[in-house]
């Protein structure tokens, strides 16, 4: 008989599909710690690189996290739902919530690795938030944390002149964040526009995000853009890709 395409597959990938749909029939669930690279070979009949790569496989798909001196664990991180549109509504920021509300439920999530600084304008973004050479920005980076998982880097820029003196030059912005702020001081955010791409890390945000050699990032540039058009903060987020469903709902 002749060998079909799958037959062609090579042998650690089959032991990879394998492994996945036994997770997506339930057989082995969050947490569940996969068969090792001995139970690998001896079920079928591979060298410990196949069985290796196999797993791999799965590591780098995102669906398994290997646990040092433990195995290979079915990954137990629910991935976060990010509801495009609702999370950036008036109703949210306006009334003292945060824009992660509309995504976390009940989550755990921490802001970490806060840092605010004053600074000459990158070129890039000076084009964006249509400034002059020699303007400066208020620079704010930090990193998301979610169940003890880090999901997200984020670095927003804001004119200096308009957020000077403000809460917004303070790690701490206070309920609603940034974009209640901005309200606050006359440039309330009427308009958004989320650029988005996809790319591998850089090693850097690998360490950062926890996340496996592999695992894509995806990026995603928003711009705040207050009456008559005018751009107030532009924000340049770094996401795993593994971590994340993008929903965006809408009407036609």
């Amino acid at each position: 008989m002749a060998n079909t395409d799958d037959d062609r597959r090579p042998k650690y990938q089959r032991i990879a599909d394998s492994l996945r749909e036994a997770i997506q029939s339930g057989e082995y669930g969050p947490g569940d710690r996969l068969p090792g690279e001995n139970d690998l070979m001896a079920e079928h009949g591979v060298a410990r690189m196949t069985a290796r790569q196999a797993l791999g496989v799965l590591k780098d798909e995102g669906v398994a996290e290997a646990r040092k001196g433990a195995g290979v664990f079915v990954r137990a991180f629910r991935p976060l739902r990010r509801r495009g549109i609702q999370r950036l509504a008036q109703e949210q920021w306006g009334s003292g919530r945060s824009i992660w509300s509309a995504d976390i439920e009940n989550r755990t999530l921490v802001v970490d690795q806060v840092r605010v600084s004053e600074e000459a304008v990158p070129e890039r973004i000076r084009l964006v938030l249509d400034l002059a050479e020699g303007d400066s920005v208020c620079v704010r980076s930090r990193r998301f944390v979610l169940d003890d998982k880090p999901v997200l880097l984020a670095t927003s820029y804001l004119p200096a002149s308009v957020v000077a003196g403000s809460a917004i030059t303070q790690e701490d912005t206070g309920p609603g964040g940034t974009y209640a702020r901005l309200a606050e001081l006359g440039y309330k955010p009427v308009h958004f526009r989320e650029e988005i791409r996809s790319r591998m890390p850089s090693k850097e945000e690998a360490e950062q995000l926890s996340i496996s050699a592999g695992t894509p990032v995806i990026l995603i540039c928003r711009t705040a853009f207050a009456d008559e058009g005018r751009p107030v903060e532009t924000n340049e987020m770094t996401l795993d890709a593994a971590s994340y469903i993008l929903e965006y709902d809408f009407d036609a």
